[in-house]
């Protein structure tokens, strides 16, 4: 994918609903570029009378565009013909994602759009997989369960991954025949619009999936709370993921997906054959979309024998690295999405200093000649368990080193008393791998890799207050249903 001009990418600051664009009301907020921290669009912001607008139209929508009740094979028709255009637009889609977003342009072209639009065809496959069952009973009756939508399933995404997160949350709700209204992140807002605009082209009914804009508190919390909404699914913070659910237990107990917030361990053995490789799947970890990844792999846990050689390879990595515009093809390091997070970022690593963490890479922002948010690959080494940098979720690139012995002490290492997202284990002992792998409290363990690859059959997601329930995966398919028991009795009279 060639450099552009950001200037260039035209935006459509509107909602999306019944089909088209809505402009919404004057009420607007600032969209910064993350790459010069310059605005380049206003966003409307929807009340709670545009969230109603939207969901009722979804509702009709629902009810009456026979979605729900065509035939599986068509939905899924309609599906990948919509993955298929989207394929077929990533000249449009990755300057448009580049341009507000943290996710270099090449990144975009090459696994963003590829994996949105493989991800729908994913989910469009299990349209006709999963219908009920017919379960056993006494011989003159038939029990049987039936699987259906919910309705209008409320989706509100993060702004780390646009295009991906958005297309997690709302593929498998309109696979399994649901309406969807979606809240994109008020910071990458535009992108999922002509995802919505090439929906319509594939032959969605209009109203099927509607997007509205704005923050959490005024939208998202209208969004959450409106009754016609039936489940919500949310990826974000673990704070934010407990208001949701407290909201959506307090208007009409709805069912909730979340993947919340992780800090998740890169265990590293001493047995390897290949540190180098090693090194460089940690070094990915965190640096991937500059940490700002729930699954960012931010606590390394090495072996003492090989620590020293390990952490001496990280830095070397993390100088090769980078920083660029998104816009610019040879970026190989992602801005912060804000100067305001990246602060947040630096006043995590300088209280850990000042609490006696010492700095081995990185640990200051990178000077860029404009307002543009970067900041150094950081390694922080002398931690323990009380400082910010090793409980908290930074959600940027840095990581903490702390040095074991023995397989019991990494297990106690790399448990965390919060989060329970993902792990990473490293070792050439296969039982050692699979030991750990149990023994760690986590919803994904990654053996000798550290990432997803694009087997979208496994499901992710978390443990303790890093989520509930999964996205992909049969379990994110079987989530937008819901199932009604039928007994019938045609036992003769007499």
């Amino acid at each position: 994918m060639e450099c552009f001009d950001p200037d260039q990418v035209a935006v459509r600051s509107a909602h999306f609903i019944g089909g088209r664009y809505v402009e919404g009301s004057a009420d607007t907020m600032d969209v910064k570029r993350p790459s010069d921290g310059l605005s380049y669009a206003g966003l409307p912001v929807a009340d709670a009378d545009l969230v109603d607008q939207a969901v009722q139209d979804s509702w009709h929508a629902f009810r009456s565009s026979n979605w729900a009740r065509c035939a599986p094979r068509e939905r899924a028709r309609i599906l990948r013909r919509w993955a298929d255009l989207i394929d077929a637009d990533v000249k449009t889609l990755a300057p448009l994602e580049a341009t507000g977003s943290t996710r270099p342009v090449k990144d975009v072209a090459t696994w963003d759009v590829p994996f949105t639009a493989d991800g729908i065809r994913f989910f469009a496959e299990w349209a006709d997989k999963i219908g009920g069952d017919v379960l056993p009973t006494r011989n003159d009756n038939l029990g049987m369960t039936i699987a259906e939508p919910y309705g209008v399933i409320g989706a509100i995404a993060p702004w780390n991954l646009p295009l991906v997160m958005g297309s997690w949350k709302v593929a498998p709700a309109l696979a399994a025949g649901n309406a969807v209204v979606l809240k994109p992140s008020e910071m990458t807002p535009f992108s999922i619009l002509r995802l919505a605009e090439l929906a319509i082209e594939a032959g969605m009914p209009e109203g099927i999936f509607n997007i509205v804009q704005g923050d959490g508190r005024t939208t998202g919390d209208a969004l959450c709370r409106h009754p016609r909404i039936s489940k919500v699914t949310f990826t974000g913070s673990t704070r934010t993921g407990a208001a949701i659910m407290a909201t959506c237990a307090e208007h009409g107990t709805k069912s909730v997906t979340l993947e919340l917030g992780g800090k998740s361990p890169q265990v590293v053995f001493a047995d390897l054959p290949d540190l180098e490789k090693t090194a460089r799947t940690v070094a990915r970890a965190i640096t991937l979309n500059a940490g700002q990844v729930c699954v960012a792999g931010s606590r390394l846990i090495v072996q003492r024998a090989v620590a020293d050689r390990f952490v001496e390879r990280l830095c070397a990595i993390f100088a090769e690295l980078k920083a660029g515009n998104t816009w610019d093809p040879g970026t190989t390091m992602s801005p912060i999405i804000s100067k305001r997070e990246m602060e947040r970022i630096d006043g995590i690593v300088q209280r850990s200093v000042t609490e006696g963490a010492r700095v081995v890479a990185g640990g200051c922002r990178i000077a860029t000649g404009n307002e543009g948010a970067f900041y150094q690959p950081t390694l922080l080494s002398n931690v323990d368990s009380r400082m910010d940098a090793v409980k908290a979720e930074i959600f940027g690139p840095v990581i903490t080193v702390q040095v074991f012995d023995d397989e019991e002490e990494a297990l106690v290492l790399a448990d965390h008393p919060e989060y329970g997202l993902a792990a990473g284990v490293h070792t050439a002992d296969i039982g050692r791998a699979l030991r750990m792998a149990r023994g760690i409290e986590a919803g994904t363990v990654w053996i000798n890799r550290y990432g997803r690859s694009s087997d979208y059959v496994i499901p992710t997601g978390g443990y303790k207050r890093s989520g509930i329930g999964k996205d992909l995966g049969r379990q994110a398919y079987e989530a937008n249903l819901r199932f009604k028991s039928v007994l019938v009795d045609f036992a003769k009279n007499g």
